[in-house]
Formats: structure tokens, C-alpha cells, sequence
């Protein structure tokens, strides 16, 4: 009973109704807590000696807005960067302002390449990335007096790799978003 619950695809498990559609406060806010559980991840009790865990929740913020452009407005990585930043570890401010400029940059591509396959994207993630993550050591390096940016490579790495599963996580969140829950 429950692997067949587990099989089937979130669309089948809501009955089909004509008089259903998505409900707005869950379809709106879902993107949102997804990114902000996804800065939690440091509280896990994995130990390390060097950066190897991605930044997760910036992982979760470019896979949403690659997705879904329309989904989180300009301004959201201000507050998001806020959150991380509460989370992250790095230097107060240091997401705001590269969640900030991220965001503007997701835009410039937007304006730039209308179509994009899954190909370009991930080309333009793995260089958001890997700017972002030499930003953060940049920063914690001036922060700490203590800089090492080749330490971050297996952490960069890491990164790359995983971002398709992660956009195939956020893909699965936006087909459960998007699920028909409320009655009209």
C-alpha cells in the first residue's frame, strides 16, 4: 500500500475534479521555504576539516529561478540572502549581497537567452557557483585574516555534480506545488 503511494506520481494521488486549482498561499510559498529549509542544512552533524557540503539552499535558489523565472521576483535574494546568512556561517552580509547580484545576473541571462535547454542552464549554474563559492572563501579569508581558495575546489566540485539532482528535487516540488488542493 504505501511503495504504491510511493510509485505513483503526486498528480495522481489528488482525485481529479474539475472545480480544483492550486492553492495560491502553498504555490507561492513553497519555492520559499524549500530555499530557506535548504539553508538550515548546516545544522546537520556532518563534520568536516574543509568545505565540502554545497550551499544547498543557493543550489535550490538558482534550480527555482532556472525553472521557473517568473516564480521568485528580483528583489528575493535580498531576504533569502538575509535568511542564509543567518544560517551559513559566512560574514554578515556577504548573502545578501551575492544573492543580490545573482539575481541580477539570472536576469541579465534571461534577457539575453530566451530558450535555454537544460545544457546552458547548467552551464550558467556551474559559473554562479563557482563565483559564488570563491566569493564566500574570499570573504570568510578577509573576515578570518586566514584566505585559502584552493581549499574550496573539492566543495566546487561537489557543487557541479549535484545540481542536477537538485533541479530534479525542485522539479518534483513544483509538480507537488502545483497540485490541485483547493476547491473553487
Amino acid at each position: 500500500m504505501i511503495f504504491e503511494a510511493l510509485v505513483k506520481s503526486p498528480e495522481d494521488l489528488v482525485p481529479k475534479r474539475i472545480n480544483r486549482a492550486p492553492w495560491p498561499a502553498f504555490a507561492i510559498g513553497l519555492p520559499w521555504a524549500t530555499i530557506m529549509l535548504a539553508s538550515m542544512a548546516t545544522f546537520s552533524p556532518v563534520v568536516a576539516s574543509a568545505p565540502v557540503v554545497p550551499p544547498l539552499a543557493y543550489m535550490m535558489l538558482l534550480a527555482w529561478r532556472m525553472m521557473r523565472p517568473g516564480m521568485l521576483p528580483i528583489w528575493a535574494g535580498l531576504p533569502l540572502g538575509f535568511w542564509d546568512d543567518l544560517y551559513s556561517g559566512q560574514p554578515f552580509g556577504s548573502g545578501i549581497v551575492l544573492w543580490s547580484v545573482t539575481m541580477l545576473a539570472m536576469e541579465l541571462i534571461d534577457e539575453r537567452f530566451l530558450w535555454r535547454g537544460f545544457g546552458q542552464d547548467w552551464l550558467a549554474a556551474c559559473g554562479l557557483m563557482t563565483a559564488y563559492l570563491g566569493l564566500c572563501a574570499a570573504l570568510a579569508g578577509l573576515a578570518t585574516g586566514y584566505p585559502l581558495p584552493m581549499v574550496i575546489v573539492p566543495q566546487v566540485l561537489v557543487s557541479l555534480a549535484l545540481y542536477p539532482v537538485i533541479t530534479r528535487v525542485v522539479a518534483l516540488f513544483d509538480r507537488i506545488r502545483l497540485l490541485p488542493l483547493k476547491r473553487l
